[in-house]
């Protein structure tokens, strides 16, 4: 009850209204605040500060008024920065006038971000709270979120949250059964009470009665509690002295209803004996900005390679306590930057140009900070194996996972061309298929790149070899015959063995959607081109690997692409370089498997969902699963792909978007202000597996392998003979 001289505390049971009929409306003072957008990272340091301090003195003039503030790192950030005014903080928590909410380590994108890292985006922000409160909040709060994973539900629970609270997708986006409902990802799982906030998480003009009546619709039958978010933001700001005089002039205003200045806890504690009857969601809620999976690509690339590299760092101290004791803070700092750019903005793209200097920088950090980690590990082991006069390869597998794949290295071999009769041996004696491909250098030949198939335990190691052949391994199955050959027009055509293989078509769309493609839920945009591809020519062939190269151009982007078969492999791979310079367009791979896709069954950032084939663009992690008509699958590993729709007739891969950076229609910036997005070359991976061999778990794994490689470290110690340069032929 809104009174201007009650203290309120959120230890305190909620205010009801027994015998009066009237319907409570929480008043949840907050400052929603973006600490990168349409600013750095450093502005964002200043905000923290400044709304929080602002906060603290409104709720000293002001005893009854709470103020709600989640993310963990907003409260390191004062606690490192400005002591006095984290004191200030505990003080208000204490009294009950200060909530603390969420619980993570920042509010993320909670669609891009994989399992494992959503995981230590929890973790982190409990530790932080068990320690700075001694509390970890029950209440997951991420309001300006682009839509939520399935997988949420199942992290929440692990943690201990039970209740969460969200705004996107919005009414107008997606059809819910109530504000008010319980959430569960997949059937069976563990529910999460969750609201939706009506109409919007702050208030950054002014309040209004309007703003304040939404919070009242489509509760559901029987609750007579619901949430109004009130308070400057994006920028921080909160509650302002205006605001709290409206609200208690107000109290009254609405019929059948009262305001009440509270929180969050207050509220779910209001409705805590409706819970178990009201509506069950099941599933993702989607969607908001489609346009975010895929725009300014980089962020996402760096992010995804500095959780895969973390992850197999912390699994290689596991193996190693005094390289844990050395590296465990430097550790910990690498994954606070990694889930500080987990946040919505910052992951989705959606930041000016600028900020992402510095975002670039702190995720190499993290990359670089994880990658040395693994370094060590692996040379700390191989230190101790004895000298030997052959040279060897030693593997350590730290991913988490069996490893059963593909491994390109060059060895250095002292400028020595490898020769016709060197074989690689494994610890058995046996020889290991190899193939001899084109090295990454261009200095005539005089570096060897080999492909050849490992299979490494999980946080094992594996020592291979450079000798003579003692006794023979495994012979693999050939390579199967790939034919690559342009038809007229630049049409690209490939046979497989005897069957000719379904190919992708690279296509150039239309798209005049600002960067979160705001009121789509697909891209429609007409086609504006195929790609045209040259003379194709054969760079590999032998026992393990066939591999074509061709060029091409798409629009004004010039192409290269490389399509290879593997020997006992039911896929092909294709690694496609572009040089982007188009605007206002969408770079799509579009694949027709051969036959209707019935049901498709996508990854996402833990597990996997099933989807259907209505043409809407969804998030996808590593992999999608086509079921077609006759009950074959196909399928496609997209390690470095965000984004995809389907129909009933084809799949199509968003691979890249030329929008303008930062930038909201109806604003057109003037050319001097223009960034496009993802100019400049671009990489991408693709297996694609034909109709009748593509399963979820060979290409979950497959995609995992694929980003989690074993390390390869060269030992040349003990070796007798070290040749100069002008040696080239060694004997071994």
């Amino acid at each position: 009850m809104i009174t201007s001289t009650s203290t309120s505390s959120s230890k305190q049971a909620p205010m009801n209204h027994p015998g009066t009929g009237l319907r409570t409306i929480h008043l949840v003072f907050n400052a929603h605040l973006d600490p990168v957008w349409l600013w750095p990272w450093s502005a964002g340091l200043d905000e923290v500060i400044n709304t929080c301090e602002t906060a603290c003195a409104i709720l000293e003039r002001h005893p009854d008024v709470i103020f709600t503030r989640g993310e963990a790192w907003v409260y390191a950030v004062i606690e490192k920065l400005h002591p006095a005014l984290f004191q200030r903080i505990k003080k208000l928590v204490k009294v009950g006038q200060w909530e603390v909410i969420g619980g993570w380590w920042i509010q993320p994108d909670c669609n891009l971000p994989s399992g494992f890292a959503l995981e230590k985006q929890i973790a982190l922000g409990k530790e932080y709270f068990q320690k700075a409160f001694g509390h970890f909040p029950k209440i997951a709060y991420n309001p300006d979120s682009f839509g939520h994973s399935a997988a949420l539900p199942e992290l929440m629970a692990a943690a201990g949250q039970t209740h969460y609270v969200m705004m996107r997708p919005m009414e107008h986006e997606k059809t819910l059964p109530a504000r008010l409902f319980r959430w569960c990802g997949r059937k069976g799982e563990k529910e999460i009470v969750t609201f939706r906030i009506p109409p919007y998480y702050c208030t950054p003009v002014e309040i209004t009665l309007a703003h304040l009546e939404a919070s009242l619709m489509a509760l559901p039958e029987g609750v007579s509690d619901t949430m109004c978010f009130v308070g400057v933001g994006d920028h921080g700001g909160g509650p302002t002295e205006e605001m709290i005089a409206f609200c208690r002039a107000n109290r009254d205003a609405i019929p059948g209803a009262r305001l009440e200045f509270s929180s969050p806890s207050r509220f779910f504690a209001a409705i805590e004996k409706q819970a178990p009857s009201l509506p069950l969601v099941t599933g993702e809620m989607q969607m908001h900005a489609i346009g975010c999976y895929s725009v300014h690509r980089s962020v996402k690339l760096d992010v995804r390679r500095a959780e895969h590299l973390l992850a197999q760092a912390e699994n290689a101290l596991k193996q190693d306590a005094p390289l844990e004791k050395e590296h465990r803070r430097s550790m910990e700092d690498a994954w606070r930057w990694t889930c500080f750019h987990h946040f919505h903005d910052t992951l989705c793209g959606t930041c000016i140009p600028s900020a992402y200097e510095q975002v670039d920088a702190q995720l190499g950090l993290g990359k670089a900070v994880a990658d040395e980690v693994l370094q060590y590990a692996l040379r700390r082991k191989t230190a101790q194996l004895p000298p030997e006069p052959r040279q060897r390869l030693v593997l350590g597998n730290y991913s988490g996972a069996d490893f059963d794949g593909w491994i390109e290295h060059e060895p250095w071999l002292e400028w020595t061309k490898w020769q016709p009769g060197w074989a690689l041996i494994d610890e058995k004696g046996k020889t290991v298929p190899h193939q001899v491909t084109h090295e990454a250098s261009h200095d005539a030949g005089h570096l060897a790149r080999l492909l050849f198939r490992i299979k490494v335990k999980r946080d094992e190691r594996c020592i291979l070899h450079i000798g003579t052949p003692i006794k023979g391994g495994p012979s693999p199955a050939p390579a199967p015959e790939l034919a690559v050959e342009t038809k007229a027009g630049g049409v690209l055509c490939l046979r497989r063995g005897n069957e000719d293989w379904p190919l992708p078509v690279l296509q150039l769309a239309e798209d005049l959607s600002n960067t979160w493609s705001h009121g789509l839920h697909s891209f429609e945009g007409k086609i504006a081109g195929e790609a045209k591809w040259g003379k194709p020519r054969q760079i590999n062939s032998g026992p393990l690997l066939s591999a074509w190269h061709i060029g091409g151009k798409l629009g004004k982007s010039p192409l290269e692409a490389e399509w290879r078969a593997y020997a006992g492999e039911d896929f092909l791979e294709l690694r496609l370089r572009v040089t982007w310079l188009e605007t206002w367009r969408i770079l799509r791979l579009a694949w027709q498997p051969g036959a209707e896709i019935t049901s498709r069954e996508d990854g996402i950032s833990e597990g996997s969902l099933r989807r259907e084939c209505d043409g809407r663009e969804y998030n996808v992690h590593d992999w999608t699963l086509l079921t077609l008509t006759d009950g074959r699958k196909a399928g496609v590993v997209l390690p470095d792909t965000y984004s995809l729709s389907s129909t009933q007739r084809e799949l199509r891969l968003t691979l890249l978007r030329s929008c303008l950076m930062a930038h909201d229609i109806p604003d057109i910036p003037g050319p001097e202000r223009r960034t496009i997005s993802d100019q400049g070359v671009q990489t991408f991976l693709f297996r694609f597996y034909a109709p009748g061999t593509a399963s979820a778990v060979k290409m979950a794994r497959h995609a995992l392998e694929l980003q989690r490689p074993p390390l390869v470290s060269d030992l040349t110690r003990g070796m007798p003979w070290r040749p100069v340069r002008s040696q080239i032929h060694r004997p071994l």
